[in-house]
């Protein structure tokens, strides 16, 4: 059979991602929306005291994303949607550096369009929301913000070594495994970081933010770069040592 071209399946990763950010920071937005007399915190405009239930909403919104594309593109492209997933499958040498590169620009742009879109639907009051913007959440510094993220991207990369990389996992399930550890990072972490795990989830809404007259979040991106990345390698490796069997 032949192979996909790496045109193509660049394609999927931006649609798989555009649709990952829409419905996932979507339904952020909706919540900020639907959220009678919400006041920000001061200092931080991004967090509007959403409940337990909200996030739960928001998590699963994020799953059921993941699952849908994982089902529909993880034949085609392996739906990495994430650049610190296919960073760890290339450390990991399971991904050509030349595709590394490709799948991540394609990444970035399918999450920019994707907040942009929303913008283009809800107009300006999108904007006011934050677009569902990752951001330190009040009484969050700097290094415990890249902590978090690095333990919740672990949790998400080790699910995805042991269900989709690893082929002597149950076939049919990895869909389901990752886009429910991501709800359940949503949960867990949502009010402290925003739980990217993804530095294509939080590019698309930084950059519309910042050219439509909306917050500049640029001096946080670093956080949702370094945590998620160092996470997933840390992952990687770390089930692959696990993992390995005996030679002989």
């Amino acid at each position: 059979m032949a192979e996909i071209s790496l045109f193509k399946r660049s394609i999927a990763e931006l649609i798989g991602t555009y649709v990952l950010v829409f419905l996932g920071t979507g339904s952020v937005v909706t919540t900020v929306l639907l959220f009678q007399g919400w006041t920000p915190y001061p200092d931080n405009n991004f967090n509007v005291g959403i409940d337990i239930a909200a996030w739960l909403t928001i998590g699963m919104a994020f799953a059921i994303a993941i699952i849908a594309m994982i089902y529909a593109f993880g034949h085609i492209s392996g739906t990495h949607i994430n650049p610190a997933v296919s960073i760890a499958l290339w450390a990991t040498k399971r991904f050509p550096a030349s595709d590394m590169v490709s799948y991540i620009v394609a990444q970035l742009i399918g999450a920019s369009l994707a907040s942009f879109t929303i913008v283009a639907i809800l107009g300006q009051r999108a904007v006011g929301t934050g677009l569902g913007a990752t951001a330190m959440f009040s009484g969050v510094n700097y290094g415990q913000a890249i902590l978090c993220e690095t333990i919740a991207t672990f949790f998400l990369m080790l699910t995805i070594m042991g269900t989709a990389v690893d082929k002597r996992a149950p076939a049919g399930f990895a869909g389901l495994a990752i886009g429910l550890v991501v709800a359940a990072d949503i949960i867990v972490v949502g009010n402290i970081t925003g739980s990217s795990l993804n530095p294509a989830r939080t590019f698309g809404p930084y950059l519309a933010e910042f050219l439509l007259g909306g917050s500049n979040l640029w001096w946080q991106f670093p956080i949702y770069i370094i945590g998620p990345i160092a996470g997933a390698l840390l992952a990687a490796f770390l089930y692959d040592y696990v993992a390995q069997t005996k030679q002989g």
